[in-house]
């Protein structure tokens, strides 16, 4: 099966050796995606950060002919549990009728202590 790999052209998945999501066949599988603009800013709102990560998630389904609607799972890492109404808020505004298998983790830290959320998804395309 043909694999395509869709990268958000970031330096590190040359060097990690990772793709920001693969797809084979059907199914989608979208790395762990990370709130950082192009400028490399971060925004401190764990609102705004959410919806960012969502925003590249959404762009790397449809690069691979999918969408938001196509999602089966996500996958929330969050540094504060405090935090979750919120990230939950904003997940649900984007997968409230799709309703895919979530996880919320807190984990102790992230890749950059300013993010705050971190999230990955899967998808089966139709």
């Amino acid at each position: 099966m043909e694999r395509q790999r869709i990268s958000s052209g970031s330096p590190f998945e040359q060097i990690a050796g990772y793709s920001r999501a693969v797809r084979v066949g059907d199914r989608i599988v979208v790395a762990g995606t990370a709130p950082i603009w192009p400028d490399d800013e971060v925004d401190p709102s764990v609102e705004a950060q959410t919806r960012r990560c969502l925003e590249i998630i959404g762009t790397a389904l449809a690069e691979a002919g999918s969408g938001c609607a196509d999602v089966v799972r996500t996958r929330l890492l969050m540094v504060d549990a405090e935090d979750f109404p919120t990230i939950a808020r904003v997940h649900g505004e984007v997968f409230g009728d799709v309703r895919p298998a979530c996880t919320g983790i807190v984990v102790a830290g992230l890749l950059d202590p300013r993010w705050r959320i971190e999230i990955e998804a899967e998808a089966v395309a139709s």
